[in-house]
């Protein structure tokens, strides 16, 4: 019998992210739901529990470089492995009347929770996936980061979109021939 696949989604504990937490444990795969509000991931981790479903909570808040540390460390330490990686939890703030030194600051933000927090989990998950030689990693991205498509509004979303989009096609070619698989998915408007 083959070893149960372990996956860490990010954001797991609403939305899309619980719906992929589902849906992962569903098919028999051990699922990690990180959620920057601990309550709130032991909140959706008894949901799948009592419908059956074998989901842990873990506090992962992907802005926060040393939460993301934390979370791997845990993983390499104490499971040896992790299979597949989601890179689900995402912001969108904007204001249209913000100041130019609020938009900044929102661009900041933005970009570390939807890019910078999701490219260094994947670095640290790549030498864990490389050593078994299987991996596969998904990042949610958005047709607002389509540049063929790009329109008005929603700058630094649309940036962090974009962005992710660069960090999936980079890291797809730099894991290239180790088994490890890297894609962004748009699951459109939710």
């Amino acid at each position: 019998m083959p070893e149960q696949r372990i996956a860490l989604v990010t954001g797991g504990n609403r939305g899309i992210g619980l719906e992929i937490c589902r849906q992962l444990a569903k098919a028999g795969v051990r699922v990690l739901l990180g959620s920057r509000d601990a309550a709130k991931g032991v909140a959706a981790e008894k949901e799948m529990l009592a419908a059956g479903l074998g989901v842990e909570a873990r506090e992962l808040d992907v802005a926060d470089d040393e939460s993301i540390k934390e979370c791997m460390s845990w993983i390499r330490g104490d499971l040896g492995r992790l299979d597949i990686l989601v890179n689900n939890a995402g912001i969108m703030v904007e204001e249209n009347d913000a100041d130019p030194e609020q938009e900044i600051k929102i661009v900041r933000d933005t970009m570390q929770t939807n890019v910078y927090g999701p490219l260094l989990l994947s670095r640290l998950a790549i030498p864990i996936m490389k050593s078994r030689r299987y991996g596969r990693i998904v990042n949610l991205s958005s047709g607002m980061g389509s540049l063929a498509d790009m329109g008005a509004g929603y700058i630094a979303y649309r940036m962090s979109k974009a962005g992710i989009n660069v960090v999936t096609r980079v890291l797809a070619a730099e894991t290239q021939g180790m088994g490890i698989l890297v894609n962004s998915v748009d699951p459109g408007w939710v």
